[in-house]
Parts: structure tokens; C-alpha cells; sequence
């Protein structure tokens, strides 16, 4: 049966994607990198529930504005991992990056939202191609451990760091290697050895892998080249998934103004986690406020447009999205949208979330 749902005028404060974890353990991964190990709470597990290849959201204490948003990856596996753990490296000039690295200490409180973002496999019995440089590994080792440990697939990790120094988790992929040596293929490309990685260069490692799955994740340039070494040689622009990240300007921890829904209302039929609900969609709202409003638990990070958690499949109908800064022509080409920025064209809508 088919619920309907209409928006009333009031304010939400009891955000449930909201929460506060303590820090349990702080990992010096590298010189400008640490790891911080979040416990969950048993009554939250079910809410902390994610899969390899999200981030969580954290909330950082800021004297100018009071606080700051920033998207970072989860490097932990939900195959092997109790605790959740998501791992940081110093930016040049970035406020957020390097407060967390110097300030946060064992026994912190921090507050976050629960996991989210769309880099995600759809299946773990494939095989991988996984391309990253710098801190673009986090992702990546949850998704090669998720694949070892959980899948039947085989993984290749081309890994581009400044130098020896720099490489995160170097003794972790060597023990993954060691334990998985049939299935796990790694190439640490240098730069103080070889220059920067160009497409030429990847091009020839990556001939052999034009069937495989493909993530990519690291600095803007280094992922135009990666994507277009993979062009070169030929693979389906399906198979390539890229994360991009993006700092967040608004605050995804504020409450959630619920609209009135009015006579000029759209209708828009959801369908998330196996569960169809019909809501009223005033003209001028995004989707995703009507939908929190409603205690409808859809994914989302920034609710500005940034980051892609709450990307959406429009089946029938049509919508117009306020702000776009992630999704590119294949993915509109398919259909998707952002909830968080998505508002209706149509009198009746017909959307699925299907990550």
C-alpha cells in the first residue's frame, strides 16, 4: 500500500542523520595524514550501517562561522571493521583538514552525519580497476578489503603518491598483498621517481583492464588524465566512476524547515529501500527537505548540490535541479537528479533511490 504524505508548517529538530561519536583511537598514518577511529554505539548501529566507498560528514568548530562541514572517506571496511574510521590529510590552506589533524584528541566528541555518497560497487564479485593518488586511497582500501573479504573479484590498485613518505596505508596494502596474493595487484607509481603519472603512461597499465569495474579518486587533474588514459584505451564510459569532492559552503546539520504543500502541489511517488511512498511536493522545495520532513530516511551529505549522496533515478516526470555541481551529461543522459536540489516540472513524479 502506498502511503500520502502532506507537509505541514513547521520546523524539524530532530535531524536523524545527526549524531555524536567519540573518538576511540587516533592513527598517525603519515606526516600530514592521520586516521580517527569513531566507536558506535550499539544503538546506533543500525543507523552507521554503510557500504565501502562512503564518507561520513563532519562537523568542524569554526571562530568565524561556528562550525564547518567536510566530507571524508570512510578507509574502514563494513566486511572487517567494528569501528568506523575515516582518514584525513593536510591541504595547503585548508581550515578543516588541518584543525582535525592538530585539536582532535582520544575521548573527543565530534559530531557527524550518518554515512552517505554513491562511489559505491554494486556488487563485490566483479573485478576492479582502482585508480587513486594521494589521500584518494581512502575509498579505495574499503572497497579493495570489501571486495577480498566479501566478494569473489580480483582487484588492481595503481597508487600515485609525491614519494616513499607520502604513501598512506603503505604497510596495510603490503599485508592485504601478502594475505591475498592471487587477487590483490598493486602498482605505487612515484613521482619522485617518475614524474607525474601521464595518460600515456596509464594508458599502457590499464590496456589489460578495459572489462573491469573503475573507481577513481584523487586531485582534479590527476583524475582528467586517469579518465582520459582509460578513454584511449577504449573503456565503456559505464564502467568509469569517479568520487568528487567539493567543500561544503551551507550547513547539512541545520534543521529542516518542513513547507506547506499548497493547492499547485506536485505529487511525487518515492520508492527507497524497497518502500514506495507518495508525498506532496510544494513547486519550489527540494525534494529532499519534503522527504525529511516527512521522517523519510533518504541519503544526503551537503544539501547544497556538492556531493552526490543523494543522487535519485527520475522514472517518470520530469524535474528541474536549482544547483548542479556533480552530476555530468551521462549521468542526467540516465535519468538521475540530486533530491537536495531537485524541484518538480510536472504535476506527478515518479522516483526511485537506488544506490
Amino acid at each position: 500500500m502506498t502511503d500520502i504524505a502532506t507537509p505541514d508548517a513547521r520546523r524539524v529538530t530532530g535531524n536523524p542523520h545527526v549524531h555524536s561519536l567519540e573518538v576511540v583511537e587516533i592513527i598517525r598514518e603519515t606526516g600530514d595524514a592521520v586516521s580517527l577511529v569513531f566507536e558506535v554505539p550499539d544503538a546506533l548501529v543500525d543507523a552507521f550501517r554503510y557500504r565501502p566507498g562512503q564518507f561520513l560528514t563532519l562537523k568542524v568548530p569554526s571562530e568565524q562561522t561556528g562550525s564547518v562541514a567536510r566530507c571524508y572517506s570512510l578507509s574502514s571496511s563494513p566486511h572487517l571493521d567494528d569501528d568506523l574510521v575515516v582518514t584525513i590529510k593536510r591541504t595547503d590552506g585548508g581550515y578543516a583538514s588541518n584543525w582535525l589533524c592538530d585539536n582532535v584528541g582520544v575521548g573527543d566528541h565530534i559530531t557527524v552525519l550518518t554515512p552517505s555518497g554513491v562511489f559505491v560497487p554494486r556488487s563485490l564479485d566483479g573485478d576492479f580497476l582502482l585508480i587513486a593518488a594521494g589521500s584518494g586511497i581512502t575509498p579505495m582500501l574499503s572497497i579493495a578489503k570489501s571486495v577480498l573479504l566479501g566478494g569473489a573479484g580480483t582487484v588492481y590498485l595503481f597508487y600515485a603518491n609525491r614519494d616513499e613518505q607520502s604513501v598512506i596505508f603503505g604497510a596495510e596494502i603490503d599485508d592485504i598483498m601478502v594475505e591475498f596474493p592471487d587477487r590483490l595487484r598493486v602498482v605505487h607509481w612515484l613521482e619522485a621517481e617518475r614524474g607525474l603519472p601521464t595518460r600515456d603512461a596509464m594508458s599502457e597499465m590499464f590496456t589489460a583492464y578495459t572489462r573491469y569495474s573503475t573507481y577513481i579518486c584523487g586531485p582534479a587533474p590527476f583524475m582528467t588524465e586517469a579518465r582520459a588514459a582509460l578513454s584511449a584505451v577504449g573503456m565503456p564510459a559505464k564502467h568509469i566512476h569517479i568520487e568528487l569532492y567539493q567543500s561544503l559552503s551551507g550547513d547539512p546539520f541545520a534543521d529542516i524547515v518542513i513547507p506547506h504543500g499548497g493547492e499547485d502541489a506536485a505529487r511525487a511517488t518515492v520508492e527507497l529501500d524497497g518502500t514506495q511512498v507518495t508525498v506532496e511536493w510544494p513547486r519550489n522545495t527540494p525534494l529532499l527537505d519534503v522527504l525529511l520532513a516527512q521522517g523519510i530516511d533518504a541519503p544526503y551529505s551537503c544539501r547544497e548540490g556538492a556531493c552526490s549522496a543523494c543522487a535519485c533515478t527520475v522514472r517518470r516526470g520530469e524535474v528541474r535541479m536549482l544547483r548542479n555541481d556533480t552530476l555530468v551529461e551521462a549521468d542526467l543522459a540516465m535519468g538521475l537528479t540530486l533530491a537536495c536540489q531537485a524541484v518538480p516540472v510536472t504535476d506527478s513524479v515518479d522516483i526511485a533511490f537506488d544506490q
